[in-house]
């Protein structure tokens, strides 16, 4: 008897399978196959396209000063922070701003009476910082002030060299310098150790912050310290500085070179 059902079965089975047009392949397990559309290679192309141009377009803004006050990068650009501040770009668009802040230093008509300044700031303007935010993102962590002054103190930040060439014409041509930076007082000697071993080995004033001037925003700091200058009788014809709050405020320099920065915003 069983044998006769098995025989059955079997027959029943076999005759299954040999109809072509009666087998319905949804009765039985298939292999699962995911369809992309045929244009998927494009889309994501496209999609890797805009964020280049979002992140681009923030970058802009970020140089042109019209974004509101910012404490980290987007998150979802920092491929593209990366790429810049370790790439040609960002090399390129600092010889820019120093060949033209050169070529603008050498059409004045110094007075040879050594009122003439041009000031600098430090960090990220001579001295290149880089190293650090390789390690906290690129600009992505919240800045840590401790972190960041144990990072000042090890006096290691190499010359950004399009600064350097400009620095070194600047002397040339006669213009005073002076150094004004937000590095607090405490960190002086670190400072002078950094530039001259950068290769910064001349300059007529270093300032930096007193702790009275601790809490004070950049802007105003750096604006009370220029008003001095011209109180003293000098004239400000050319201010270097990564942030606009280098260049903006009271005494403005006749006229000022902002180099990129898109890895931190200081107000």
């Amino acid at each position: 008897m069983l044998f006769f059902k098995l025989f059955l079965f079997f027959s029943f089975f076999s005759f299954t399978f040999s109809h072509d047009d009666a087998f319905n392949p949804h009765l039985l397990p298939r292999h699962l196959i995911i369809q992309y559309p045929e244009d998927i290679a494009t889309q994501f192309h496209e999609s890797d396209e805009e964020l280049k141009l979002q992140c681009t377009s923030w970058r802009f803004a970020v140089e042109a000063n019209n974004l509101s006050p910012w404490k980290t990068i987007p998150e979802e650009c920092l491929g593209y922070v990366k790429d810049y501040m370790t790439g040609r770009g960002y090399r390129l668009d600092l010889e820019r701003v120093s060949s033209e802040a050169g070529v603008y230093a050498k059409s004045l008509e110094l007075s040879g009476d050594g009122k003439d300044v041009w000031i600098f700031d430090i960090d990220e303007t001579l001295l290149s910082n880089l190293p650090y935010y390789v390690e906290h993102g690129y600009g992505l962590e919240i800045f840590d002030p401790i972190e960041f002054d144990k990072w000042v103190q090890r006096g290691m930040a190499p010359a950004i060299e399009p600064s350097l060439k400009l620095y070194e014409k600047i002397l040339d041509l006669g213009f005073k310098v002076f150094l004004l930076t937000g590095r607090g007082e405490q960190h002086r000697s670190i400072t002078i150790e950094n530039l001259t071993k950068a290769g910064f080995r001349t300059w007529d004033k270093l300032i930096l912050r007193d702790p009275e001037h601790h809490d004070k925003l950049a802007t105003v700091f750096k604006s009370e310290k220029r008003s001095e200058m011209v109180e003293a009788g000098y004239r400000i014809l050319g201010n270097s500085g990564d942030q606009w709050s280098d260049l903006l405020g009271a005494a403005p320099s006749r006229r000022s070179f902002k180099l990129p920065n898109p890895m931190y915003y200081i107000p």
